[in-house]
């Protein structure tokens, strides 16, 4: 067996099991408060006008949603890199695979984007960083700066898990400070009332379909998504079973209110003339022209008039560099346990299990997710416009919460779960429904690249994890593997959606031709894959079926829907907000329903349950696996 339960528990013994519900609480926090909160309010106020206050309460209930179905898992099983190892136990292989480059993709990208925030901000008192026309990161003062600080980043990480958490404790309560202070002086010194609905259009100037999308693409749930961080690290908490649940619980409920307060303070604080757009002209906030685009509430602050605000917005520079450097390096940790995890399960090679002995974190993966990282600067898209793949990329494999917790507790009942998660065949459903109206509001331009990046890795399946596994005929997997990716690309850079320079914006004359060659290389390949696998590979394809349907039937709506090209235009769209709605409601229960049933117990989640806990051992002597799994492989060390 490539790799077993006993590799797993033998890596994760190794890491440093240290901190405290407060500690993992302040980790969730640190992610959650960063470049969301100086960009996302005018980003949101741009797509949605006022209304932004509603996304803001709806991205905050729908993430609860899925927190609360990773909250009972976590509790039963608390692993570092957790997110990408759960879909690996409950539905095999091919599922886990998919998941888990999907979440790579974003995890490693989001230390780099904080990155950019910083640089963003600096731009009001440096020159030579930031395009301004574009808000690109320029050569080389930008870019450098950027790598600069994900060397700053890989330093904190570097030193260890106590280090870490002690450090951004601190750090963390900074950045709840600032935000909380600055909303409090917006509303005492800066409220206009008028900008709440006194303009044209109302309360919702821009309908109500853009506030429903901007939860997905202004950064809203983008902002949310650090909720995670307890997850990630549960493999290093000292008490992981009681903390992680509440730390992932209470770091949502209060991002919530943080945020909430925040919009609503900004959009009262528009003074029209000094952000340089006219009175009432929402969508013109974030446009080239808006004084406002590159420091939101530095601009916002300013424009109040009493000279306390005007000193309280040099603070605010201060904090446009504590608070995304903060989740810069919090994410960054959470990227190399990510690529630890999927080395874990046989996804990667196992050199990234390696575990430094002094500071005992996994250190190769950590200078991959570093150098992967800082590969994102070349060229970097402006924060705007790289926050919607980032969240569609995410909330994708949020799915698997609730779908995980009816699952196992179908495959792992009698595991203890110091949290149960009340009305489960409720909420499990919901969370997953709501994790894909997220993904769909992304819009059809934001998930024609986010697919595209994780159907590209498929080949990757069949050259290293199914060889590997014995699943497959190397030879067969490399030529079907190597088909695959060729004509993927061909069709990809038809479509002129991805792979290309200049994405297509409008329409395509022929989506139909193209929405069908990727149904057939999509199901072509897990055809093939099947029809080629061994009895223990074909199960892990079968259970994978759900996904593929899922996948294609969201990407073929959401180009058709409200939030397609069409619509962008202005033109009307195929199925009319708010069926389209109804449409990728009935997809998700249809899919929901097929998963549970997919799902399986998965030999490396039977090895877990016969030794009657889910926490890993902290006795090296004792037994990682029990009969009649046998697995004997040594951990990489």
């Amino acid at each position: 067996m490539a790799t077993g339960i006993s590799d797993a528990e033998a890596s994760d013994r190794k890491l440093d099991r240290h901190m405290s519900v407060w500690q993992l609480f302040f980790l969730s926090m640190g992610g959650i408060i960063g470049s969301g909160w100086l960009f996302a309010s005018l980003n949101a106020a741009s797509i949605a006008g006022p209304a932004a206050i509603v996304s803001w309460i709806i991205g905050g209930v729908l993430v609860l949603l899925v927190g609360l179905n990773y909250a009972e898992v976590a509790g039963m099983l608390p692993r570092s890199g957790a997110i990408v190892r759960y879909p690996h136990l409950t539905h095999g292989g091919y599922t886990g695979f998919i998941l888990g480059w999907t979440y790579l993709l974003s995890a490693i990208s989001v230390p780099a984007i904080e990155a950019e925030a910083v640089v963003t901000y600096a731009s009001t008192y440096m020159n030579g960083v930031i395009d301004k026309t574009t808000s690109e990161l320029t050569w080389p003062g930008g870019i450098l700066f950027g790598i600069g600080l994900m060397i700053f980043f890989f330093i904190i990480n570097y030193v260890g898990i106590k280090f870490l958490s002690r450090f951004n404790s601190f750090v963390t309560g900074w950045k709840f400070l600032i935000p909380a202070l600055t909303f409090i002086l917006l509303f005492v010194f800066g409220l206009h009332t008028k900008n709440f609905g006194g303009y044209k259009g109302g309360f919702a100037p821009l309908g109500w379909a853009p506030v429903l999308g901007a939860v997905a693409s202004s950064g809203i749930v983008f902002s949310f998504l650090g909720f995670r961080q307890a997850l990630d690290y549960g493999g290093e908490a000292r008490n992981p079973q009681r903390d992680v649940p509440i730390a992932t619980i209470a770091s949502v409920l209060a991002g919530l209110v943080l945020y909430v307060l925040l919009q609503a303070a900004f959009i009262g604080a528009i003074k029209w003339g000094i952000f340089g757009v006219h009175a009432g002209d929402w969508a013109a906030l974030k446009a080239a022209g808006s004084a406002a685009k590159d420091a939101p509430f530095y601009v916002a602050l300013k424009a109040a008039g009493p000279a306390l605000l005007g000193g309280f917005a040099t603070v605010l520079l201060v904090d446009a560099f504590v608070s995304p450097t903060g989740t810069g390096y919090i994410y960054l940790g959470t990227s190399a346990r990510t690529v630890y995890g999927l080395s874990v399960v046989g996804y990667l090679p196992r050199q990234f299990q390696l575990i430094l002995s002094r500071f005992r974190i996994p250190w190769v993966a950590l200078i991959a997710s570093t150098v992967v990282g800082c590969l994102f600067f070349l060229p970097l898209p402006s924060w705007y416009e790289l926050v919607g793949i980032i969240t569609s990329a995410t909330v994708l494999t949020y799915i698997m919460g609730g779908i995980g917790v009816n699952v196992l507790r179908r495959t792992a009942g009698s595991l203890p779960r110091p949290f149960r998660l009340p009305a489960a065949e409720i909420i499990g459903p919901a969370g997953f429904v709501g994790a894909l109206l997220i993904v769909y509001w992304s819009g059809f331009l934001t998930l024609a690249i986010v697919f595209a990046a994780v159907f590209v890795a498929l080949p990757v399946f069949v050259w290293f994890y199914a060889p590997n596994k014995g699943w497959i005929n190397p030879v067969a997997g490399a030529v079907l593997g190597l088909v695959f990716v060729v004509l993927w690309v061909i069709v990809q850079r038809w479509g002129q959606w991805a792979l290309v320079a200049a994405p297509l914006t409008v329409p395509h004359p022929a989506f139909p031709v193209f929405y069908f060659a990727t149904i057939v290389l999509v199901m072509g390949f897990t055809g093939i894959l099947y029809y080629l696998c061994n009895a223990e590979g074909r199960q892990a394809v079968s259970s994978t079926w759900w996904l593929i349907y899922f996948l294609l039937a969201v990407f073929g709506v959401s180009y058709y829907g409200a939030y397609g090209p069409a619509a962008d235009l202005g033109k009307p769209a195929g199925i009319p907000f708010p069926a389209d709605l109804l449409v990728v409601i009935m997809i998700g229960l249809l899919a929901y329903g097929w998963a549970i049933h997919s799902g399986y117990a998965t030999e490396d989640i039977q090895a877990i349950v016969a030794t009657g806990s889910g926490v890993v051992s902290e006795n090296p002597e004792a037994p990682t696996t029990a009969p009649p799994f046998n697995a004997t492989q040594e951990s990489a060390s």
